[in-house]
């Protein structure tokens, strides 16, 4: 075994001053030109991971509770006693010699203890009930300099060009850092390393942590997932990837972290992970998210990415430990590790006012294959190196801050004042972020935001329910809408009073735009990325959103905090209720569980008998649906349908988002003996192979008689083995992802469909035998509007190949069941709402 270098955590900190390292150039380190191999970057592509665990019922109140706001009229230290839980001797930390998630509580009750420096509050609770610790290390504050402090913030944010000006502000203003741990549950170390650190600052009597707390605020998330952290899984108790979560913000932790971003307005913030080795520190390679202030983002990023690889380098290990020189992907990489996306932590914090954001991978990895099979001697001799490194970026990351205190808090004044006046990005260059080697084109990312949004709203609307729905994330994200209170014309169109209206002139433009706008075809810019490249909630959350390049805004209007109540129920007669989004789903499920008999139409909507009225009444009030007056009668019964589902976490989260009874099932399920009375469909998207059943599963299945949805590769290839429908699919990249026209059949699965979808390694089908229907297929000429879809090199696969070919099909098995494939994502981790009800109204067609 190598002998371990010496770690530079101590619990007697007197000379911290000396742990906080300056910036180092790094004029020895290669360049674009001589690219390193890019890191392969764990949990890359389409969602694979089953999920075979039902999602509880609290995990399912946690999709409709409210992240609580943290305290802003208190000062410092805010103490709370935090309740212990139970001993758990399974918690997956303690093999690593770790800090298992029972001891935090204990330990942060006595870390507050040690002084007046070291703060706790919960800031949430995880999808598994566990709380979210939130830990601010600063100099006391009276409950009068903590207002004034708030002040200041809102200022900043608020009246930026003010703020720019305000003495007090460049005087008093405490910087905020963010340092958040564990968001994936299998990578620990920084959990302790920010342990180590608040310890450290709490005791250390030197000159220079106290000016450092000061004149900043320290806040860590402790662990931001402790299901994951308890369990050893990189997902939370639901099952979710939180790192890809932000700019749907499904979950309660991912939730929790937006809090933290809007009432703290961190302006650097660090996200701990592994395992890449040598140690990776960003600023990214391109594509770079084209909604940033890059130039202010990229000049403090790469600073401070220089200091934390001084001090990472600093701590002496060696190849011979294991332990490669560390990274820097804006510096080092040509592509394959960007910041395009905003699903991600750190490429999200921008929005809220970051003007440095790092996600640092420690390079020895401890978890999966390797935490079964090395030596318990191997696996902690590498938590103690990943430890002491986070804690050395942790360390150069708060001198960098304190270093750089004013021009970091200019630079997030600058981003701010900028969008609330409307002004044109600054593209990087060597003029305009001096000191950053190697800017070139291929960094130029810019966008031209628009003069305003519209999201039409009102009884009239049919995406009123899915208005309210965007209209409240918007808020949720802090981003400024306003409704009318008087019609009004925009850019050419008429609108009615109520709607909604979000002037792009506002300190977070950046954000507003990465929701609203349909997002930009990248597939010409770099040959692959990581993870997903479009995302538009604009186009796949089913509510109508119109752009307005220009126009003069003279709206009468006033502030939203919430979107209007969008419920209502016809007084008279039988009632009608589409089946265009989820929560329309949720409340026919709800119908049909309570034996209320609903018929469906021939375009897929469902009516209510009016002896129904009170339930519908409750339901419109519960899910803000519209149940309208009717005297259609439908064309068949619906009935309660239970799903036994072979899916990743994402969908079986939406299909219980839906209110549908699903049963999870994987090819060893069957294959012990699956009751297919307990079922009436079968949806299949991953787990689940034909080919690798007993023939006494097979026979079961093939006599059940249930209806089959299926999706992608792992559907397609389900309905081939048992024969189900002739249809021939043909796979396109499997890197391809993004935002798609599609055109609608209508009927009973895409009537009333959106004119876009979202995929993930697409399909397309061919040979439609006789009975089997095109239900959607892709646009013409190129499909893709938004994201990275590139042909291979052969030619094949590419958009042009999919153009015009189907991508939802429907038949029916030679013994009558219900077959519906999809060649598209439209439940991908529980992301574009508007397009659930697809899979929604096929589980309903039996």
């Amino acid at each position: 075994m190598a002998l371990l270098r010496p770690v530079l955590f101590t619990t007697s900190t007197a000379v911290l001053g000396a742990l906080l390292l300056s910036p180092l150039s790094a004029s020895a380190a290669p360049g674009r030109d001589e690219p390193r191999p890019h890191p392969v970057r764990e949990g890359a592509g389409r969602d694979t991971a089953r999920d075979s665990t039902p999602v509880g019922a609290g995990a399912l109140r946690a999709l409709e509770r409210a992240t609580p706001g943290l305290r802003k009229d208190a000062g410092y230290p805010r103490r709370t006693v935090l309740d212990a839980p139970p001993v758990n001797p399974a918690d997956k930390s303690i093999k690593l010699g770790l800090a298992p998630y029972h001891s935090l509580a204990p330990r942060l009750n006595a870390l507050q203890k040690l002084g007046n420096r070291v703060s706790v509050e919960v800031a949430g609770h995880s999808a598994g009930g566990h709380e979210l610790y939130l830990v601010t290390v600063t100099a006391p504050e009276s409950s009068g300099q903590a207002r004034d402090q708030e002040r200041m913030r809102e200022r900043i944010e608020n009246s930026p060009a003010a703020a720019a000006r305000d003495k007090h502000i460049k005087a008093s203003y405490k910087t905020p850092l963010f340092i958040n741990n564990n968001i994936h549950g299998n990578e620990w170390e920084g959990t302790d390393a920010a342990l180590k650190l608040i310890e450290e600052l709490a005791k250390a009597k030197d000159a220079k942590t106290a000016g450092l707390l000061a004149k900043n605020r320290v806040y860590l998330n402790v662990t931001a997932n402790p299901d994951g952290r308890i369990a050893g899984t990189r997902a939370n108790a639901n099952g979710f990837d939180l790192n890809r979560d932000f700019i749907t913000a499904t979950q309660p932790e991912a939730r929790a972290i937006r809090r933290i971003a809007i009432d703290k307005q961190p302006a650097v913030m660090l996200d701990l992970h592994g395992y890449v080795n040598g140690t990776l520190i960003e600023p990214t390679t391109p594509p770079h998210g084209e909604n940033y202030e890059y130039d202010l983002f990229l000049k403090n990023a790469y600073a401070n990415a220089l200091g934390m690889e001084k001090a990472v380098n600093g701590l002496g290990y060696t190849p011979a430990d294991g332990v490669q020189p560390a990274v820097i992907p804006f510096r080092d990489e040509k592509e394959g590790w960007d910041d395009w996306p905003p699903i991600f932590t750190p490429q999200y914090m921008p929005f809220q006012g970051a003007v440095a954001s790092h996600t640092i991978e420690f390079p020895m990895t401890v978890n999966n294959a390797q935490y079964d099979s090395l030596p318990v001697a191997e696996l902690r001799r590498r938590a103690v190196i990943n430890t002491a490194i986070a804690g050395a970026a942790m360390r150069a990351t708060l001198e960098y801050t304190n270093s750089h205190r004013a021009s970091v808090i200019a630079d997030q004044i600058e981003t701010f004042r900028r969008g609330a006046a409307g002004e044109a990005q600054r593209p990087v260059s060597s003029e305009t972020v001096p000191g950053v080697p190697g800017i070139g084109p291929e960094d130029v990312y810019t966008t031209t935001f628009p003069r305003a949004y519209v999201i039409p709203a009102g009884r009239g609307q049919r995406s009123a329910v899915a208005a309210g729905r965007l209209v409240d994330h918007l808020v949720a994200n802090d981003v400024r809408v306003e409704r009318a209170v008087r019609p009004f014309r925009l850019a050419g169109r008429a609108y009615p009073a109520g709607s909604y209206l979000v002037d792009l002139r506002q300190p977070k433009r950046g954000i507003a735009n990465v929701i609203l706008a349909e997002g930009r075809d990248i597939s010409a810019d770099v040959s692959t990325m990581y993870d997903i490249s479009g995302w538009s909630l604009g186009l796949l959350w089913g509510a109508t959103v119109d752009k307005a390049a220009r126009g003069d805004l003279h709206v009468a209007s006033r502030p939203v905090t919430a979107a209007a109540p969008t419920g209502y129920v016809a007084p008279r007669g039988d009632l009608k209720l589409r089946l265009d989004d989820p929560k329309e789903l949720a409340a026919v499920n709800t119908l049909l569980a309570q034996g209320v008999a609903v018929r469906r139409t021939s375009d897929g909507a469902a009516i209510v008998p009016g002896s129904a009225r009170k339930a519908a009444a409750v339901l419109a009030d519960r899910f803000g649906v519209v149940f309208s007056a009717t005297k259609e009668r439908g064309t068949a019964p619906l009935a309660r349908t239970r799903v036994a589902a072979a899916v990743t976490a994402g969908e079986q989260f939406a299909l219980r988002e839906m209110g549908f009874d699903v049963v999870p099932v994987s090819t060893a399920t069957l294959n012990a003996g699956f009751d297919w009375s307990r079922a009436d469909v079968l949806y299949v998207s991953t787990g689940l192979d034909h080919g690798r059943l007993t023939p006494a599963a097979r026979e079961a299945f093939a006599g059940s008689g249930v209806g089959v949805v299926g999706l992608g590769s792992a559907g397609a290839a389900f309905n081939a083995a048992a024969g189900l429908i002739p249809a021939t699919a043909a796979e396109g990249n499997g890197d391809a992802n993004g935002v798609v026209r599609v055109t609608n059949r209508g009927g009973a699965i895409t009537g009333g469909a959106p004119a876009h979808t979202f995929v993930y390694s697409p399909l397309w089908f061919t040979g439609l035998g006789a009975g089997v229907r095109a239900e959607q297929s892709y646009g013409t000429g190129n499909p893709l509007v938004a994201g990275h879809w590139r042909a291979a090199e052969d030619g094949s696969g590419g958009p042009q190949a999919a153009a015009g070919r189907a991508s939802v099909v429907s038949g029916t098995t030679a013994k009558g069941a219900p077959v519906v494939l999809f060649g598209t994502e439209p439940l991908f981790r529980d992301h574009p709402k508007g397009v659930f009800a697809q899979v929604g109204r096929a589980l309903l067609t039996r």
